[in-house]
């Protein structure tokens, strides 16, 4: 049994409420019910944790390199900002996906750089909620060596 752990960044607390043309309707809670409908089928332990704290989240990846099979991280703001997420993950020697809800590349220019794909074996944008099932396929995959 894979253990994978998804980390969600600022603002993701309030999907369905922020943004619903970028976005969606669908509220953090309704993800996190498919992704553990998901694990549940593909015998995945799977961890969810979201914080608006660039700190809290740090010591997520941190503590990841010692209990988890695989990391999917969908940052947010601190995608194009954050150093120290940046440095966390590459500490890792597992699986990262890095994950957007939307398509960053047809957003505003800022969003266009990310400092955690440097560290990621891949990325998935632009599929709305399906990345994150997307993500779980991938990283599961990848863990079986089916890539």
């Amino acid at each position: 049994m894979y253990k994978i752990i998804i980390l969600n960044g600022p603002n993701l607390n309030l999907l369905g409420e922020r943004e619903r043309n970028q976005y969606g309707s669908f509220s953090l809670n309704d993800i996190e019910k498919k992704c553990n409908d998901f694990a549940t089928k593909n015998k995945i332990k799977l961890s969810l944790f979201q914080s608006n704290m660039e700190g809290e989240l740090v010591t997520q990846i941190q503590n990841s390199r010692n209990n988890q099979d695989g990391l999917i991280i969908n940052a947010g703001g601190y995608t194009h900002t954050s150093v120290a997420i940046h440095d966390a993950l590459k500490i890792l020697k597992i699986p990262i996906i890095e994950l957007h809800i939307s398509n960053i590349y047809n957003r505003e220019d800022f969003r266009h750089k990310s400092l955690i794909s440097k560290v990621a074996k891949g990325v998935i944008c632009g599929f709305g909620i399906n990345g994150y099932i997307m993500s779980l396929e991938a990283i599961k995959k990848y863990l079986n060596n089916e890539n």
